[in-house]
């Protein structure tokens, strides 16, 4: 068995372990404080303080057209794909 060098003895390499762990803690309480603060609390109104009950309602109050989006063919086109290739020798039969 080889001997250890005093250097070797000595040595600690935890020290990129430590930065990693302060980076990840750092990153998961800056996203709860972000997410989760006093600023960012939704504003829920009561239905009779509401003033429309629904998202067409508002487009519509606000001067949106709403129009409903084109219906889905029943039976979609093949998609385009590349012919198949006949090999250059033919097998011999």
């Amino acid at each position: 068995m080889a001997e250890l060098t005093e250097d070797q003895l000595i040595r600690s390499g935890g020290a990129p372990l430590k930065v990693a762990i302060a980076v990840a803690i750092f990153g998961v309480l800056g996203m709860l404080i972000v997410d989760h603060g006093p600023w960012n609390k939704p504003k829920v109104q009561h239905p009779v303080i509401a003033n429309y009950s629904t998202t067409g309602e508002a487009a519509r109050a606000a001067g949106a057209q709403v129009i409903p989006t084109e219906p889905k063919l029943e039976v979609e086109p093949e998609p385009p794909v590349p012919k198949p290739v006949h090999p250059a020798n033919r097998a011999p039969r």
